[in-house]
């Protein structure tokens, strides 16, 4: 068995004890966890498929964003576990029956819907000195569409995308009198004079030394 093999039955193994820990786990947050912990096995299954792009994509995407952003959402809801779990069993047979279906659909397909294919290859369109095609990586001949070919597509699909974030915060944003704003200009042009003021305050006297213990007693009689 050589690295890559070792390394794919490693991804699998752990990838399918995280996803049946997402649906075992009974404290959402651990479930959250261990959909994260799915997702990044499964990207390193895509990169020994050798589809960069496609495990980069998850990472940032899901792991970036789409997680920490769930994570976030489930910590912050009061969430009845207990409530959630009556009639667990009351739904179970059907749960049982539907995934089942699905785990034989994707076991057929696994099993004889990809014998005989070759392992492909991405080849740029990009000659060496000899005359032969030159042999990179997906992700450097996908980067090399979207940044030539595509190149302005890819610009207005950013645009868009920023014209889309600014106007969700310009119809968010609202003013409220109960905050405290600063204003940028005032800061910039604060001066130190209103800022610090200087009082003038008497000189400190030393404090008077106590009498002894006796001589107190002596002028109380």
């Amino acid at each position: 068995m050589d690295a890559k093999t070792g390394f794919f039955y490693l991804f699998s193994v752990v990838l399918l004890y995280a996803a049946f820990r997402v649906i075992s786990a009974r404290n959402p947050v651990h479930a959250v966890l261990h959909l994260m912990l799915a997702f990044s096995q499964a990207s390193g299954l895509w990169l020994l498929l050798k589809a960069e792009f496609l495990a980069i994509a998850l990472v940032l995407v899901y792991l970036g964003a789409v997680m920490v952003l769930f994570l976030f959402v489930v910590m912050m809801l009061d969430v009845d576990v207990e409530g959630m779990r009556q009639g667990f069993w009351k739904h179970f047979p059907l749960a049982a029956t539907i995934g089942a279906l699905v785990a034989l659909e994707m076991a057929a397909v696994l099993m004889g819907g990809f014998r005989g294919m070759e392992e492909p290859k991405a080849v740029a369109a990009v000659l060496d000195a000899a005359g032969q095609p030159v042999v990179v990586s997906n992700a450097k001949a996908l980067g090399e569409l979207m940044y030539t070919k595509y190149l302005y597509p890819v610009e207005i699909a950013a645009v868009i995308l920023l014209v889309a974030m600014i106007a969700a915060i310009a119809l968010t944003l609202r003013t409220r009198k109960d905050t405290k704003t600063i204003n940028p200009s005032q800061q910039v042009h604060v001066r130190a004079a209103d800022r610090l003021t200087v009082v003038k305050m008497a000189a400190t006297r030393q404090a008077p030394v106590p009498e002894p213990a006796a001589n107190a007693e002596e002028k109380k009689a």
